[in-house]
């Protein structure tokens, strides 16, 4: 015999159920598998050291248990011996002093002519249909074909690289400036002009500040971008730099030798990124607050 329908029953049962349904959600809200969910930081610190460590495992597995040859996996302490021996013997400082003032030279030489034009580009229509039929193509040609045209213009002396790495970095600013300036809100642009100011105005007082944070940010990327650009650039004539480590350790057949050249070149990568990174923590801090 069935029993009488309860309305206070019923609605316990529907308030279980949404607690239920609240409970669950609230757990999957709190998982760190869930998407864009943030991390503890104490979690996102050990998370970091899983891979590092075993790929460091894996190496040293892999080198003293002598299940590749030295001479195509050298082992860590092989490449701890040949950091030191790139340091005294060949002035491995002096090397990472000639690569870093090449890309600062570079950077800045593209930053002087990148902003100013994408600034002009992103705020005027005309100036963007002007130049935007030359730019352009020089996104989707390879860098490394301009190293021939390149020597027959600067030579194979330090204007050679330096104009690589110029035109390295400038194809990718360049566009990065267009597209911050477009994409300040046009609210931004029409309460400014409504308020009396003139065009020059704004570009100076809304478009530019509210546009720096990006373009600021993609300088880790112009960062990257350089110290992967500079081998190449320092590959002809490699009278010093990284790239001349880096073709020390092909001549000399030093396996060794490359991998501490590599390993500089990423640790020294990261030291620079994350200095900017801080450099744009401090200046945007109001931008991390929106």
């Amino acid at each position: 015999m069935p029993l009488p329908f309860s309305p206070l029953a019923g609605r316990r049962c529907r308030e279980a159920a949404d607690e239920g349904l609240t409970t669950m959600a609230t757990r999957r809200k709190n998982s760190i598998w869930s998407i864009r969910q943030p991390v503890p930081r104490g979690t996102a610190m050990v998370l970091s050291f899983v891979m590092p460590i075993v790929v460091l495992a894996a190496w040293c597995v892999i080198s003293y248990g002598h299940l590749a040859p030295a001479d195509f996996l050298p082992s860590p302490t092989d490449v701890i011996r040949g950091t030191l021996q790139l340091f005294i013997q060949y002035d491995l400082l002096e090397a990472i002093r000639i690569s870093t003032m090449r890309i600062v030279l570079a950077f800045l030489l593209a930053s002087a002519v990148a902003l100013p034009l994408g600034i002009l580009m992103g705020a005027f229509t005309p100036i963007h249909s002007l130049f935007e039929p030359i730019v352009a193509p020089l996104r989707y040609m390879p860098i490394s074909a301009f190293i021939s045209l390149l020597i027959l213009w600067f030579g194979i002396y330090e204007k050679q690289k330096i104009a690589f790495l110029f035109l390295g970095v400038f194809v990718y600013l360049l566009p990065v400036v267009v597209s911050a300036i477009r994409a300040v809100p046009e609210e931004l642009v029409q309460t400014a002009l409504t308020l009396g100011a003139s065009k020059w105005q704004v570009v100076r007082t809304v478009l530019v500040p509210a546009a720096l944070p990006e373009i600021f940010d993609s300088f880790r990327v112009m960062n990257a971008i350089l110290w992967t650009y500079v081998i190449l650039a320092e590959a002809v004539n490699p009278g010093g730099g990284l790239g001349y480590i880096i073709e020390l350790a092909r001549t000399h057949q030093k396996a060794s030798w490359a991998f501490a050249g590599l390993i500089v070149i990423g640790g020294i990568g990261l030291i620079t990124d994350q200095v900017i990174r801080t450099i744009s923590n401090v200046f945007f801090r109001w931008k991390e607050a929106e």
